[in-house]
């Protein structure tokens, strides 16, 4: 049996997220009175609060939900609805101990796996971690640190395989875009675009690095990444910035073909002036 509020509901006075209002928000409160909201977190709104409610209790139905948090059903069902639609939370079929009642189950609103991304994690600790015992086990120093190069080349090995389908599929002058666009696909937000000097060579950003924190203790991770760029367009690259060392973007210089000297000069040359630009303003190290 449904409670009467899910049959019958009026309409609900809900708390908003956004900037700073110039009128005192509400919330509507359990019953027909309303009272003024107690001021959250700037990180947090009304469907951080019943999202993490789910992480801290397990799947919850809107009743549940309406209760711990002292919202209405209809104000939770509809934060519910939001979150579905961002693919935060999904819905499923309550689970029922002993015997079933009458009537439809009520569903149960349980964290996908993108919505537990959202809330703190520890991958990037978990990564050092185990990169640190990788070289300890080889015996530390240059072994060990030979030990992370040949865990980064093998760990985009299989990467790799997919970005080589894309690469010579397309012609040869529209290679580094067609690798672009496989990072891209991979969440690398990668661009190709000319060089200062077009006739030498054009450049593939990447604005975007998943394991940035990690690369900055481990340059391996960048130098893997480089050679794979280097066998799948069949030229000699030159990584010019990286976000791991407190560039913007991951930028590499590919050359033309029969570019020769002229292109690494210019390579050298952009190098020189990204790393100028990155530092400024910076304490020397």
């Amino acid at each position: 049996m449904k409670y009467a509020s899910e049959e019958q509901e009026g309409p609900a006075v809900e708390q908003t997220e956004g900037p700073a209002p110039s009128a005192p928000e509400k919330t509507e409160r359990r019953g027909s009175a309303t009272h003024a909201a107690a001021p959250h977190d700037e990180q947090q709104g009304t469907r951080n609060r019943v999202a993490r409610s789910i992480l801290d209790h397990g799947p919850s139905t809107a009743a549940e939900l309406a209760l711990r948090l002292e919202l209405t059903q209809a104000a939770v069902r509809r934060h519910l609805d939001a979150l579905a639609a961002e693919g935060v939370v999904e819905p499923r079929e309550k689970r029922v101990y002993g015997t079933r009642g009458r009537g439809r189950p009520a569903k149960a609103f349980a964290l996908t796996d993108c919505g537990r991304d959202a809330f703190d994690q520890a991958y990037d600790q978990l990564a050092s971690e185990a990169l640190r015992w990788i070289a300890q086990s080889a015996g530390g120093g240059e072994k060990g640190e030979a030990a992370i190069a040949a865990f980064a080349r093998a760990r985009l090995a299989a990467q790799a395989e997919g970005y080589r389908e894309a690469v010579e599929a397309a012609e040869p002058e529209a290679r580094t875009e067609a690798l672009a666009k496989a990072l891209t696909a991979d969440g690398y937000a990668a661009t190709a675009r000319s060089a200062p000097n077009p006739q030498l060579g054009e450049q593939l950003c990447q604005h975007h690095c998943p394991v940035a924190h990690v690369a900055e203790q481990y340059p391996q991770l960048c130098e893997a990444e480089t050679e794979v760029f280097s066998r799948l367009l069949g030229t000699h690259v030159q990584r010019l910035a990286t976000i791991a060392h407190g560039d913007g973007v991951c930028t590499t210089f590919v050359p033309k073909a029969g570019a020769g000297k002229a292109a690494h000069s210019t390579a050298r040359t952009s190098k020189t002036t990204t790393a100028s630009a990155s530092t400024a303003g910076r304490n020397p190290a």
